[in-house]
């Protein structure tokens, strides 16, 4: 049997039948509620058939009020849970785990959805279309984490297996990590790592008390912005280590964020396999002879035998991949089985990125997960560029949609 075929039992006893996890790509399939969708429903069911040990929903928001996306589907007493527990169903009916991933946008938070959104502080994201951010109050902190809670304890009601809790790619509560944002002078910021890490950490104490013992709670984290003067590698190997201490089941690490998209690029079909494929890889050794939980890796992975070797080597103990699973969502169990040696990986046929606009190949990924949850399938024969202007057209199709119906309820 190969490695990525073999179980893994996590540190509050829920065992996961591989080590092939769906990692969390943004649907923006949620309705103009912020309910999701029956194209959301119809991706998840597709993907809950194709093998994968977990699903982790993207980009689930805490707060109606910093989405990433006016299309992201949320999490809290307000959810309609008829159709969360519908989408849990879908994923879970081939006997996958489900995860909602919980985050809030902070000042990452699009300007048409909030202009003012809470972050860290009032450090704004140096990109067009984000408005100057309202740093977070001390009193409004308890508020904050009260959120988590309650969109944990909704995903408990709805079927979930468990949460992962978002402070990776720019976030706020990765924004709370890294020391060129939170520029805080009081207990919750500033240069000591303790203080940057408080907010996290909180959260995470909150919602693993608030939940059943048996309810997985995992933390996705960066192991670097790859920014001058933000959060480093080795500021995450000391937070992975307290967050192990708060109770986590695994830890999966990636990289980046808007303004230094590392986790976002593609790459041609050259140099070696393993550090083309594996990005992060490098960065996971420091990391998981620091811990004692699963780690779990993502970005890149693409051959069976380097996710293989990963896990035999001990770099990591979870297998995390998202694009794949889009361009055929039944990849996981041909690879398991064998009948692959390598998933998908149609970026390799697009243009190197310096030759195309900022995000184009992450504007094609996002029409075509649309139109698989839609239509059953992507159309691979589209071009980067025509996939790309699809999806900004949608993006203001999405958006006035959702501003209609907030108008409404205001």
């Amino acid at each position: 049997m190969s490695s990525i075929n073999k179980k893994l039992t996590l540190p509050n006893g829920t065992t996961i039948r591989n080590r092939i996890v769906k990692s969390a790509m943004s649907e923006a399939l949620g309705d103009e509620r912020n309910n999701p969708s029956q194209a959301q429903i119809d991706l998840f069911a597709q993907w809950g058939e194709g093998g994968a040990g977990i699903l982790i929903t993207g980009n689930t928001p805490v707060d109606r009020l910093h989405l990433e996306h006016a299309g992201n589907f949320v999490l809290d007493p307000d959810s309609d849970l008829t159709k969360v527990s519908a989408l849990v169903e879908a994923g879970k009916a081939g006997g996958a785990k489900m995860l909602a991933q919980l985050s809030h946008a902070g000042r990452q938070t699009p300007e048409r959805v909030n202009p003012s959104p809470t972050s860290i502080s009032d450090v704004r994201l140096d990109l067009p279309g984000y408005g100057k951010p309202d740093p977070l109050t001390e009193e409004q902190i308890p508020g904050l984490i009260q959120k988590y809670i309650n969109s944990a304890k909704v995903a408990q009601d709805a079927g979930f297996d468990g949460v992962e809790i978002h402070s990776a790619h720019g976030y706020l509560r990765s924004s709370s990590l890294s020391p060129r944002i939170n520029t805080r002078t009081d207990r919750w910021g500033g240069k000591p790592l303790e203080n940057r890490a408080r907010l996290v950490l909180e959260v995470v104490r909150a919602v693993r008390t608030a939940v059943n013992p048996d309810f997985i709670v995992a933390v996705k984290l960066n192991t670097s912005d790859f920014q001058k003067g933000g959060f480093d590698h080795e500021d995450s190997v000391q937070v992975a280590v307290m967050l192990e201490n708060e109770g986590v089941d695994f830890i999966e690490i990636s990289g980046g964020n808007f303004e230094a998209p590392k986790a976002y690029t593609h790459a041609k079909k050259s140099g070696s396999t393993e550090i083309r494929e594996a990005y992060f890889l490098e960065y996971a050794a420091a990391i998981k002879d620091a811990l004692n939980i699963p780690l779990m890796v993502t970005g890149g992975f693409r051959s069976a035998s380097v996710m293989n070797d990963a896990i035999e080597t001990g770099k990591t103990d979870l297998i995390g991949i998202g694009r794949p699973f889009i361009t055929e969502p039944g990849f996981a169990a041909r690879l398991l089985f064998g009948e692959i040696e390598r998933a998908p990986a149609i970026e390799e046929s697009f243009p190197p990125a310096e030759d195309l606009p900022r995000g184009a190949v992450l504007g094609w990924f996002c029409t075509q997960i649309a139109r698989v949850g839609k239509e059953g399938q992507a159309d691979l024969e589209q071009s980067v560029i025509e996939g790309h202007e699809q999806y900004l057209i949608e993006i203001e199709i999405i958006t006035q949609r959702w501003s209609a119906a907030n108008d409404q309820r205001d």
